[in-house]
């Protein structure tokens, strides 16, 4: 940390007082064009940002204060990185001019400055520093006598959300909304585990989140006397909705700010994905964290920044309502059938500009002439959507289209705007003037016509007079001293009128003025500023009217957006010919000749699998690596998702019961951040499933057990397999390596033994990607690696190995016998577990001397290997191989 022990100059006293104040926050101070850091500040900033780290200091200081500095026009840009890298950023500016300073304070007076906006990664509104595709969601998190509240709101989108959570649906809500900072009181900043989403936790100012003091926020922001009608559910609710309201006033530097409604969600409405499913099944970014490869990119033809955002909150909400999705399926069914209606909607809407971000702007009062002017190009192009939507056979008879025909109707700010607004050549500020129609405010034209039209006037005027005067050389002229004046020749003074007033007399003429010569000179003076000043009044009319239409606004932004999602998956589904799945309240699950959505889009050929989970919902699923066992498992899962977000299906036909959770276990990595080894991290995922899955759930498994020892690993897989089938009874694909846990099909009729089929040709295997009935005869692991590049002398090294030990294999346990493992009742782990010998094993030998060959053979033949057990023949081998070496060493021959 830097210290300055010199002397502070009134400027550095000002900022040390203004930083004071906002501890955790980088301050940037406005100094003339630039944006000034100081101290630990500008250390920290001039590292992030690659700029010059410099020191200001006096002419007494021998070592000055660390400093470095951004053009004040660049900021957002700078900004935007440091909010990236975790900082949160104090904007101070000059909240006077140095004249006005001057004026009140005397000539060395320290112009005054104060923070005006608070920048963090939830409370952004600005364009340049939001994604275009996806929503940035503020939220806060809360207990009030044992309840847990949970609430989220986007200030760029204008949705504002509030649930009730608990141990058990706290990580699914918060995968679902991802949000990018987290409001946590501070005394309970340790009550919650939030994994992931730490970095994003933050404390706001003041005790925002008591009840009482949040209760009287609300009431105030949305001008109410009682919260009765809003449908909050316990004082957690308030508490945290009003929370979010006092820390948007906080950051915004507002005592008002303009929010939506806040919204009672209830969590038995949307299906549950903790984090680890949908990290696995990559539905909205892929393991590299990119858009491009995901599920959402896969399925997502919208052409509005909106509607994608609204395609990916469904992707992570998938519907648990059986009419909610079929009104969603309907409404994409009405579209599929109307390609004409569907590719005009789709070419209006393409052009649009994003309502809801626009009107957040001007809301905020960070807006210009061209987010009006964006206002009014959507409301304009209501009148050609609605005529479009009519063209739909009774899209009044299908709840969502009926939503958004209702929305989308002709709105009331259309003719104003239109009367208003001048939109060629918009400027981005409103201080730049001329947006603002000719005819729309007579005093507007006025003073335009005076300030841009002066020398019109004067050549009129000028003209006038010479003509009544009958003087030809009469001029308008002007200087500094004088301002404007007619100018006449002495020879011509006789014709002055008397209505003229002498201002000047010179050698070869007289300067006259007159009245209305005056009331241009002040006019032409005083209308530049008065220009400007009309017009940014007649902005705030604007926005003021802009802004309290905002309730309705945002229907239309939000019926834009659904539309938008709907026209997008009618498309999808008529290029990719899908299949509307058949949705019901059971634990069906069949598909037929399903496929994967984003594979499908990476081969030439797909291979299309069935899965009929209906009698037996469990599969295990065996077969080699590279053949496909975990596409067929993700690709099963995302046809459950999509078919519950009302999505249209890549398959020839498919069933699917209402799923509540869909729990996945595929893959693994270290967690070295928390300690968790791989197998750790493998082994609370598969708990969390076991745990938390029912009867409702859908669960897919990937090589349980394969990081650790082969019994125990198997021990683990085996267990899970009987837990799930007995406990659970939920529809399972479960893959594996461990072909042994194919015996259990003989014991259970609810389980089914699937292999992914491979043909083996000239000593090479061609994967067919396709799933057949039955186990898989063998994993050809040593293919595999022969594919992967191993050296030649490794595979045909592991070809000799793994036939010997298959034999040994086949010889311990016989053509019949099953493995231990399997049998009744519960067994310990192999390396705990006593066991009695079914036959006597070999001895040490006393005296390795009187060992012969003939005595070595006698001992062999003695061995039963049918009834040794594998870790049985593995001790005997090495007992036999001990006393080999003991009779090698003392020199008898064998």
């Amino acid at each position: 940390m830097h210290k300055n022990t010199a002397p502070q100059t009134p400027m550095m006293q000002q900022y040390s007082t203004i930083k004071s104040q906002y501890e955790g926050f980088l301050l940037f101070y406005r100094m003339g064009d630039f944006y000034e850091l100081f101290g630990d500040d500008a250390c920290a900033a001039a590292g992030v940002l690659n700029i010059t780290l410099t020191q200001r200091r006096s002419s007494k200081e021998s070592t000055g204060i660390p400093m470095c500095g951004v053009p004040f026009h660049a900021a957002e840009n700078y900004i935007a990185k440091l909010l990236q890298e975790g900082f949160k950023v104090a904007l101070c500016e000059q909240t006077e001019s140095p004249q006005e300073a001057k004026k009140a304070r005397g000539s060395k007076a320290l112009v005054n400055r104060d923070v005006v906006r608070l920048y963090t990664k939830g409370t952004l509104t600005e364009d340049s520093m939001l994604p275009q595709q996806a929503a940035t969601y503020l939220s806060a998190l809360y207990t009030y006598k044992g309840a847990s509240a949970f609430g989220w709101l986007d200030l760029a989108g204008g949705t504002f959300n509030v649930t009730t959570v608990n141990a058990a649906t706290l990580l699914p809500t918060l995968n679902r909304v991802n949000p990018s900072e987290i409001l946590v009181e501070e005394a309970q900043e340790n009550t919650f585990t939030l994994d992931t989403w730490e970095s994003a936790q933050t404390t706001p100012f003041g005790d925002v989140f008591s009840p009482h003091i949040a209760e009287r926020t609300l009431k105030e922001q949305l001008h109410v006397s009682t919260l009765d009608g809003f449908g909050f559910t316990d004082k957690a609710q308030i508490a945290v909705c009003g929370a979010l309201v006092a820390y948007v006033a906080q950051t915004q530097k507002m005592a008002q700010v303009t929010l939506p409604r806040p919204q009672v969600s209830h969590q038995g409405g949307t299906m549950h994905l903790d984090p680890a499913t949908c990290t696995n099944l990559e539905l909205t970014k892929t393991l590299q964290g990119q858009r491009k490869g995901s599920l959402l990119h896969a399925i997502d033809h919208s052409v509005t920044a909106a509607g994608s955002r609204l395609m990916e909150a469904w992707l992570n909400a998938p519907l648990r309502d059986k009419s909610a999705i079929i009104n969603r399926q309907e409404a994409v069914a009405t579209f599929v059938a109307h390609k004409a209606a569907r590719t005009t909607l789709r070419q209006t809407l393409k052009g649009l500009p994003d309502l809801s971000r626009a009107l957040s702007r001007l809301n905020f009062k960070r807006g210009g002439p061209r987010d009006m002017a964006s206002i009014y190009h959507v409301l304009s192009c209501l009148p050609t959507l609605g005529k479009a939507l009519n063209t739909l056979k009774d899209p009044h008879k299908v709840p969502h289209l009926h939503s958004i025909c209702t929305n989308l109707q002709s709105h009331s700010l259309t003719a104003l705007l239109h009367k208003a607004l001048n939109t060629e050549n918009l400027p981005l500020l409103a201080r730049d003037g001329d947006f603002i129609n000719e005819g729309y405010c007579p005093d507007l034209d006025t003073y335009r016509l005076y300030s841009h039209q002066a020398l019109d006037l004067l050549q009129q005027l000028e003209r006038d007079e010479a003509e009544a005067l009958g003087i030809s050389s009469l001029k308008i002229k002007y200087n500094k001293v004088w301002g404007y004046y007619i100018e006449l020749t002495k020879a011509n003074a006789a014709k002055v009128p008397s209505h003229y007033i002498h201002r000047q007399t010179t050698t070869q003429s007289q300067r006259f003025t007159t009245e209305k010569l005056l009331e241009i000179e002040k006019n032409v003076a005083s209308s530049g500023q008065k220009a400007q000043e009309r017009e940014l009044a007649l902005y705030e009319e604007l926005r003021a009217a802009i802004c309290a239409e905002s309730t309705s606004l945002l229907q239309v932004a939000h019926a834009l957006a659904e539309l938008d999602v709907f026209l997008s998956m009618a498309t999808h589904a008529q290029e990719k010919g899908l299949t509307r799945p058949e949705i019901t309240e059971d634990t069906v699950f069949e598909i037929t000749a399903g496929r994967h959505s984003v594979v499908e889009n990476t081969v030439e050929t797909f291979i299309p699998n069935n899965c009929m989970l209906t009698k037996a919902p469990l599969w295990l699923v065996t077969g080699p690596n590279m053949a496909g066992k975990s596409t067929f498992l993700r690709q099963n899962a995302l046809l459950a998702i999509l078919a519950h977000i009302g999505c249209y299906l890549p398959a020839k036909k498919a069933k699917i019961g209402l799923i509540d959770r869909i729990f996945t276990r595929i893959g693994a990595a270290d967690d070295l951040a928390r300690g968790q080894s791989t197998f750790m991290v493998e082994m609370v995922e598969t708990a969390n499933i076991l745990n938390n899955a029912t009867e409702k759930s859908l669960v897919i498994l990937d090589e349980i057990g394969r990081g650790t020892a082969t019994y125990d690993g198997l021990s683990i897989a085996w267990a899970c397999v009987e837990h799930l089938l007995n406990q659970k009874r939920c529809r399972t694909l479960f893959a594996t390596h461990y072909h042994e846990l194919t015996q259990l099909e003989e014991k259970y009729k609810n389980l089914n033994c699937y292999h992914v089929a491979v043909k083996e040709w000239e000593g090479e295997i061609v994967f067919l990607h396709e799933v057949q009935k039955g186990a898989a005869p063998r994993s050809y692991g040593v293919h595999v690696g022969r594919l992967a590049g191993l050296p030649t002398a490794v595979t045909q090294r592991a070809e000799s190995v793994l036939a010997m030990l298959e034999e040994r294999s086949a010889h311990t346990l016989g053509a019949h016998q099953q493995m231990p493992l399997f049998a009744e009742g519960p067994i310990a782990p192999p390396h705990t577990q006593p066991h009695t010998p079914t036959h006597t094993p070999p001895q040490p030998v006393e005296n390795a001397e009187t060992l012969s060959a003939k005595a070595l053979a006698t001992t062999v033949k003695a061995i039963n290997p049918d009834a040794l057990s594998p870790i049985q023949a593995l001790e005997t081998l090495y007992q036999l191989k001990k006393q080999a070496q003991e009779g090698g060493q003392d020199g008898t021959h064998h």
